[in-house]
């Protein structure tokens, strides 16, 4: 099972009025995805990126029937619910609570996000999409309120189908966010420089 252990940077979470949550890819780490932020417009923020054990959040595919990647993936899920709820307790709001994943970690907060919306203050994710073999829209409730979302991938990826993309992209529209979606041909399975100009545009100077 995951643990709820993070890494903080940015501004303290004492006094920050934002905070950013990055959720790493499999194999990676905490201390690699907050890297990310030398590009982001995230001055202003509390930086908060938890760890999953062993580098990764669950075993399979993110296109596996969801049972096989149990208990991790509820587990998983949990630490977000709770990383949350503390920051709520500690008088931040769902609005000034944003989110940003990559490859994996996109399709966690993706998942996330989905079966928890609500007014956040926005949501990135680099490659990826909401997660099962097929998708089960009675996983996901409440509203995101014109929430903006950015979603890029590569056409082709070779972890995540662009249809799933696509598909995720219109559940959440469906559930009143704000989606920009972007595909790259041939990209491959990175993060490139429109992706992050889009993230920093659309996400983090609203």
């Amino acid at each position: 099972m995951h643990k709820k252990e993070f890494i903080t940077a940015g501004k303290d979470l004492k006094t920050a009025s934002k905070v950013l949550i990055m959720v790493h890819g499999r194999g990676g780490s905490a201390e690699d995805i907050l890297s990310l932020t030398d590009h982001l417009h995230v001055k202003d923020f509390a930086l908060l990126a938890p760890q999953a054990t062993n580098n990764t959040w669950y075993p399979y595919s993110f296109l596996a029937p969801a049972s096989q990647n149990e208990p991790w993936l509820s587990s998983a899920l949990n630490i977000l619910k709770e990383i949350v709820a503390d920051l709520e307790a500690k008088g931040i709001r769902k609005a000034n609570i944003y989110f940003l994943g990559f490859s994996q970690g996109a399709c966690l907060t993706l998942e996330f996000v989905t079966r928890n919306a609500a007014k956040y203050g926005g949501v990135v994710a680099f490659t990826g999409g909401l997660i099962g073999d097929k998708i089960n829209t009675a996983n996901y409730s409440g509203n995101f309120s014109s929430t903006p979302i950015f979603i890029g991938s590569s056409d082709p990826d070779p972890h995540v189908p662009v249809e799933r993309v696509n598909e995720s992209a219109a559940i959440l529209e469906g559930m009143n966010a704000t989606v920009t979606k972007k595909i790259y041909k041939g990209m491959g399975h990175t993060i490139n420089q429109d992706e992050i100009t889009e993230a920093n545009r659309l996400i983090f100077q609203l």
